[in-house]
């Protein structure tokens, strides 16, 4: 596996590649990157992932510094998967001035849930994510872009933006990978504490009845979908979580359904320090 470090080392080692299959992603992987690898290789000529902590992505009391960082265990997952090329820039490297142009997601579907939770998000998801995409595809006629589909919000934004763009880039979304619970795995899990663990599943089993009972409603889903959303919340707020949103939404655009559109139930909630969100198609 080949490792680049700067935008012009990467161009240079993708250079005689025709259609490259890039996975982007903060790091500290588990199974679930391990499986959009997988994913993404069959898809192109060169299989390239990206490690960078992005800090415009976070607000300024969430966890930048202490977002878990695991180089070597990164690096032995991602070759062993087969990965090609790894983009591995330092903030210096992917930002050498400050970044005052940025990329701003439709505020229909990028101030809503995530982004009305974490104002500023998608800001900068998008700008980074058009950044590494000029990084790996620059001069290619066609690539593909493969993200998980546990980041619902985030796939649906970065598929806007390369519709929007007219990128030559297919953006491929792949099932959540869960643990043998059910739980969607996340680089966040692992500061949860034992009982933490073990509690955590209760917001993918909450989304999962919620998304029953909407299919339930029918054709009065409109009328009573707040009443079953906040039932979805007080039964995690009584558990002890702190949610943020559990709704369901149609699933094209996140916008409220009406009878007949197809549906994806979405959660985001805090259990201890510790934010998870999930989501499911219903």
């Amino acid at each position: 596996m080949l490792i680049a470090r700067s935008i012009a080392e990467l161009r240079q080692h993708l250079a005689p590649c025709h259609r490259p299959a890039f996975v982007p992603t903060m790091g500290n992987l588990h199974a679930g990157h391990i499986q959009l690898i997988e994913h993404a290789k069959p898809q192109g000529d060169c299989t390239v992932a990206s490690i960078f902590v992005n800090r415009l992505q976070f607000l300024p009391h969430e966890d930048f510094d202490s977002y878990p960082r695991t180089w070597e265990a990164d690096c032995d997952k991602l070759q062993a998967a087969g990965c090609d090329v790894l983009f591995a820039p330092r903030e210096i490297d992917l930002y050498p001035e400050t970044q005052t142009v940025k990329v701003h997601a439709d505020p229909a579907l990028g101030d809503i849930l995530e982004g009305e939770f974490r104002p500023g998000f998608f800001t900068g998801v998008s700008t980074v994510v058009m950044k590494l995409f000029m990084s790996v595809f620059a001069g290619k006629s066609q690539g593909v872009a493969v993200f998980g589909k546990k980041d619902y919000q985030q796939l649906l934004v970065i598929r806007q933006m390369v519709r929007q763009f007219a990128l030559p880039i297919e953006v491929t979304g792949v099932n959540t990978c869960r643990a043998e619970d059910g739980l969607a795995l996340s680089s966040r899990n692992g500061y949860l504490s034992a009982s933490e663990r073990t509690e955590a599943l209760q917001l993918s089993l909450a989304l999962r009845a919620l998304g029953r009972d909407a299919l339930a409603a029918t054709h009065a889903l409109a009328a009573q979908l707040p009443h079953l959303e906040a039932k979805a919340m007080e039964g995690l707020r009584q558990r002890g979580w702190q949610p943020d949103y559990l709704t369901v939404r149609r699933r094209h655009d996140l916008q409220a359904p009406q009878a007949g559109d197809a549906l994806v139930v979405l959660g985001a909630a805090k259990l201890g320090t510790t934010r998870l969100i999930d989501n499911f198609e219903v």
